[in-house]
């Protein structure tokens, strides 16, 4: 029966298990190894042609260690799953660089604004102790601004008389 399918080119599951007398899990690791993918047919049922188990049993055997040259097993679709393979690394490789990257440029930044807000703190100290200081100088103004105007009062009290004399008048205060 199998030599039958063989010469369909194509071959179902179990027939793969039986040529390559492995297990599900091998063929899966064979499968991604070699980058093939199992087709369904119009029934939905998986098969595999003739050519892809022929890679999955050089692949298995150069896993086994029974294959001698190496590159003689290499397939198109090997060479491909290498090549992806690469490829997935370097993707990797540029994504752990940009993110490297990107905390270094976020540390940067946050040390230059913590020292630009330590700045600001002995500013705003500094806008404080002014703004005390220039409610004390109000509340003196006001108070020399009483002073004042309690003395123009009392000399006003003053008025001459002669001969450079001055007689105060009697002044009432509103308590």
């Amino acid at each position: 029966m199998i030599k039958d399918r063989l010469n369909e080119r194509t071959l179902t599951p179990q027939e793969v298990r039986t040529i390559l007398k492995a297990d599900n899990k091998e063929i899966v690791d064979l499968c991604k190894r070699a980058a093939i993918r199992p087709r369904k047919n119009a029934k939905g049922h998986t098969y595999f042609s003739y050519d892809e188990v022929k890679n999955l049993r050089k692949i298995q055997a150069q896993i086994r260690g029974v294959v001698t040259d190496p590159v003689a097993v290499r397939t198109p679709a090997m060479v491909s799953a290498s090549a992806a393979q690469s490829n997935s690394a370097a993707v990797r490789s540029i994504l752990t660089t940009l993110q490297e990257l990107e905390v270094k440029l976020s540390n940067k930044i946050a040390k230059v604004i913590d020292e630009k807000l330590e700045g600001m703190d002995d500013v705003v100290v500094e806008l404080i102790r002014c703004k005390t200081d220039n409610e004390t100088l109000k509340q003196k103004i006001v108070d020399l601004n009483k002073e004042v105007y309690q003395l123009k009062n009392e000399l006003n009290s003053y008025k001459p008389v002669a001969l450079g004399f001055y007689k105060k008048k009697e002044v009432y205060v509103w308590e």
